[in-house]
């Protein structure tokens, strides 16, 4: 071949089975079994929600910063973010704070969870001089629009701040209404159909009461992404003219993507399941897009494929499940060791495919030539 091929594997965490680093790990070394010497370039990546963190110093030196904050409870429990180099940047996850894992089954009330530890963690960062913070609002178990957050601000005097705030968000739903944070998030998080009507009302009399301050205009209700993580969102535009990006973008320009793809020969990506869904803002939908600007081919292989309709075969070049053909229950398929290999062989499989069909591509070019 013409030079050392150069790949790069891209995945996003499989859930509940395996980080994105060890999904990456696998696909690489499926990859050098059949080419050893191929450069493969490992990227690691979370769409900005739950793993945001886990991912950036996957990529970026930074130092961990741990503290004692107030949980969605109000109960006293730990968390950490990461602290960029040079100390400006601030890299969190308001779920390591406010995050519905947080809160047993039995206790998860809406009505009663707040985001006041996300605001504990905003202002440590402030004190400490950062002047950005790049924050991740999956993941969360609270639906008070935020005013737990604002309040710890309040009390530790640094809601006036200049440092600015990157949120990485990829639901577009508005603060209340039929398609608000309440009606649609908050009975996953254990609300009952009266409480969801209820916190509704409150979504909606903490706006009017932001916008009869002259802190924000009826549009901002509307901001898609405002009713993020229990209206979380509405509260950083409005109080903090926070910048709302899709989350996998903001990743994939902290990857430096573009340029690590520019002389890619593939990507493969991948995540746990892929659907429909896949394409609406999801780690492979990203990397699809920026991988589609250069013409750099990209292979989906995840842990479960739903590909109705052929919607994902049309976008990607390749798609396969790492559990084709492969019999055993699902609860042995998500042993992490079992995810590994199925990975590895799925990748080997299908890079004896790919360098056949490169082999094919410089035969048929050389004789063009000779011609």
């Amino acid at each position: 071949m013409k030079r050392t091929i150069k790949m790069v594997v891209a995945f996003d965490s499989f859930k509940g089975c395996l980080p994105a680093e060890e999904a990456c790990r696998a696909a690489a070394d499926g990859i050098q079994a059949v080419y050893p010497k191929a450069t493969v370039v490992q990227l690691p990546l979370s769409d900005g929600g739950e793993g945001l963190v886990a991912c950036v110093r996957q990529m970026l030196p930074t130092a961990e910063r741990c503290l004692t904050v107030h949980g969605p409870l109000m109960e006293p429990i730990r968390c950490s973010y990461a602290l960029s180099a040079d100390g400006k940047t601030a890299y969190m996850e308001m779920a390591a704070a406010s995050g519905l894992t947080l809160v047993p089954e039995d206790k998860r009330n809406p009505l009663e969870t707040t985001t006041y530890g996300v605001g504990e963690m905003m202002a440590d960062a402030i004190s400490l001089g950062c002047e950005q913070i790049v924050m991740g609002i999956g993941g969360s178990a609270t639906c008070d629009a935020g005013e737990g957050m604002l309040q710890a601000l309040r009390d530790r005097n640094c809601l006036d701040t200049s440092c600015r705030c990157m949120v990485a968000c990829d639901v577009t739903n508005p603060l209340y209404g039929e398609k608000g944070a309440a009606y649609v998030f908050a009975p996953q998080k254990g609300a009952t159909p009266q409480q969801v009507a209820e916190l509704d009302g409150r979504l909606r009399n903490f706006a009017r009461r932001t916008e009869q301050a002259g802190i924000a205009s009826p549009d901002t209700a509307n901001h898609p992404g405002a009713g993020a993580a229990g209206g979380l969102g509405y509260a950083l535009l409005a109080y903090l003219r926070a910048e709302l990006r899709s989350g996998i973008d903001i990743v994939l320009d902290i990857a430096r993507f573009d340029t690590t793809i520019h002389d890619a020969d593939l990507v493969i990506t991948g995540e746990g399941k892929s659907d429909a869904q896949t394409l609406m803002g999801k780690v492979p939908c990203g990397v699809l897009r920026r991988c589609r600007k250069v013409g750099v081919p990209v292979w989906l292989l995840s842990g479960a494929i739903d590909d109705d309709g052929s919607l994902l075969s049309d976008h990607f070049d390749r798609v396969h499940s790492i559990n084709e053909n492969d019999t055993r229950p699902l609860a042995q398929l998500l042993v992490p060791e079992v995810a590994e290999e199925n990975i590895r062989r799925t990748v080997k499989r299908l890079m004896h495919v790919f360098f056949r069909e490169c082999k094919q591509k410089m035969y048929l070019c050389a004789l063009k030539k000779d011609r």
